[in-house]
């Protein structure tokens, strides 16, 4: 087994939705698992390592995403320790949960054309979960907002 696991093969535990929400972050985010493996990296994140040694179980890892200005915030269910989140300073963007997720269905229905049907799968939500984001964040299937102005 080679002794490097590049980024983009790493298997990831999350849904897509999961996976949609972390890359619609400005900032970089690193997870890890419980064992301190990492799991998941968004693209602000594998930017930022960018030309590091990211060798599998790495133990200096995180004290270099600290020195990156990362900070380390544990991920529990409960009592349950799930691992660790590092976040590493990005560009401004996206600060609620919420416009980080209008964010990240906007670039999945752009990405998918605005069809529905393939944004949603891709989401991992039903068309009706889907239906009801658009319509609480003000959006229409052409792609404006209800507040655009029209020229």
């Amino acid at each position: 087994m080679p002794d490097t696991l590049p980024i983009n093969s790493m298997p990831s535990v999350f849904s897509p939705l999961a996976k949609a929400l972390l890359d619609g972050f400005s900032e970089g985010v690193v997870v890890f698992d419980a064992d301190g493996r990492l799991l998941y990296t968004n693209q602000p994140a594998r930017e930022a390592m960018t030309g590091m040694d990211l060798f599998e179980g790495a133990p200096d890892l995180q004290p270099r995403l600290a020195a990156l200005g990362g900070r380390l915030q544990p991920l529990r269910v409960g009592g349950l320790e799930l691992g660790e989140a590092m976040f590493i300073p990005g560009v401004a963007g996206a600060t609620t949960l919420a416009a980080r997720e209008k964010e990240a269905i906007v670039k999945t229905l752009d990405a998918h054309s605005w069809k529905l049907a393939e944004t949603a799968r891709s989401l991992g939500i039903s068309r009706t979960t889907l239906w009801r984001r658009l319509k609480a964040y003000g959006l229409h299937r052409d792609g404006r907002s209800k507040w655009a102005q029209t020229s």
